[in-house]
């Protein structure tokens, strides 16, 4: 059965190998040139310090932006890979031999339908999982001088699906979904239309619904008026999940406003600066913190596999009902 399914699938995976292949010629040398400049313009001191605003690190921070904003942008475009394992990988893989009639041959060789879904499935899931470890860790490789260059945070939308072990999860759940639809639609097209409108929904839920509250959020204030040179807002690299002006009572007064007034300083309307919102009146931040990153990515991986077995194991009861 083993041999069976190499044979069925061998071009998939010959078709991934290259195409893995292809992604780290692209990878490898840019990743290089990136990590090359990012040490030549002294970035890595700069972040590590957190001096992002002299005159030199900013300087150096707006060369490196300028010249790798283009190629971050580019790497965007692999947000979809797992994606599309799942169609070319996962909604065949039952679908077409239903809808070209091969099951019923193999079904009638002396192969179970339960031996013949787990080995063809199990062949699959390694496959995928190899090539997403590849993908995922290469990715880190690759983003984090781009990431940290930019200004930007890890927990970002796109730069945490991007990378870590969270594409890991997102493409088992790609192939499962996929598998599961070719048990329900077995015909090619609709099971990989089912997959693609599944996949989408189920990313945009947990990214925007169930993502910001894996683990508590924390709250952050400080005063409107601060000493020159005061850094406030979000602990550096937290991702921040909502912010205002509180009153003295801790009603919100001024949602998404941050307030940031030198001593003495004057508001637009002539009075002091910040006496709109009331006196006692603060800044206030909601945010998950920067050392939770790896925790959210096993998190959501861990979502990912577990709704990827789900799947798998209703694929394999469905398979036995097959006609």
């Amino acid at each position: 059965m083993m041999w069976l399914a190499w044979r069925q699938h061998r071009k998939q995976a010959l078709f991934t190998l290259v195409g893995l292949a292809v992604l780290a010629g692209v990878m490898i040398p840019t990743g290089l040139a990136v990590r090359g400049t990012f040490a030549d313009l002294g970035l890595a001191d700069c972040v590590q310090q957190q001096n992002t605003e002299t005159k030199d690190c900013g300087r150096a921070f707006n060369d490196f932006h300028n010249q790798y904003d283009t190629l971050l942008l580019v790497g965007i475009l692999f947000l979809v890979l797992p994606l599309l394992v799942g169609l070319f990988w996962g909604a065949p893989l039952v679908a077409r031999e239903v809808e070209q009639g091969t099951h019923r041959f193999v079904w009638t060789q002396g192969v179970s339908r339960t031996r013949w879904a787990v080995v063809k499935f199990g062949f699959v899931g390694a496959t995928t999982l190899a090539a997403a470890v590849v993908y995922g860790l290469g990715m880190s490789w690759w983003l984090g001088p781009l990431v940290a260059g930019g200004g930007r945070s890890r927990f970002e939308v796109l730069f945490f699906d991007m990378q870590g072990v969270a594409p890991v999860g997102y493409t088992l759940f790609a192939v499962a979904l996929g598998v599961f639809a070719g048990t329900v639609w077995t015909r090619m097209l609709p099971a990989m239309a089912g997959t693609l409108g599944g996949f989408a929904v189920v990313r945009i839920v947990l990214t925007a619904v169930a993502r910001p509250h894996y683990l508590p959020a924390r709250e952050h204030t400080y005063p409107l008026v601060s000493a020159a040179g005061f850094d406030g807002g979000a602990p550096r690299d937290a991702w921040a999940l909502s912010d205002g002006v509180r009153d003295a009572n801790g009603t919100m007064v001024g949602p998404g406003v941050q307030v940031f007034c030198p001593p003495g300083s004057n508001g637009p309307n002539g009075g002091p600066c910040g006496g709109e919102f009331g006196e006692g009146a603060y800044n206030w931040l909601l945010y998950q913190p920067a050392d939770r990153y790896w925790l959210f990515q096993g998190i959501e991986t861990g979502i990912f596999v577990a709704l990827a077995a789900l799947l798998l194991y209703l694929a394999v009861r469905r398979v036995r009902r097959i006609a």
